[in-house]
């Protein structure tokens, strides 16, 4: 059962990683999936125009930036911020 979540894991993290170039829409699609908080952290991220190497880095500050000014709340910004991220990423790819 383990190999197959690790295979799965991996095809589904190819997919991402095979992409041709930036593809906003794609990640504009997927944050219209996101909770409230998520699409806050998103359009923060976003604007702030991260690249693949500093994505984290941008998701954690805008993230704690909004749930200090009580913007988001802290109880779900982690996951929020994951969620986003990963919005992010395709959008990036």
């Amino acid at each position: 059962m383990k190999s197959i979540r690790t295979i799965t894991m991996a095809l589904v993290l190819a997919g991402w990683a095979g992409g041709a170039g930036a593809d906003p829409a794609q990640g504009d699609v997927c944050a219209t999936n996101l909770s409230p908080d998520g699409k806050a952290i998103y359009a923060a991220a976003v604007s702030a125009s991260p690249t693949l190497k500093t994505l984290r880095d941008v998701v954690e500050e805008q993230t704690r930036s909004l749930a200090f000014g009580g913007q988001i709340s802290r109880d779900t910004a982690r996951a929020n911020a994951v969620a986003a991220g990963e919005c992010i990423r395709i959008r990036l790819n």
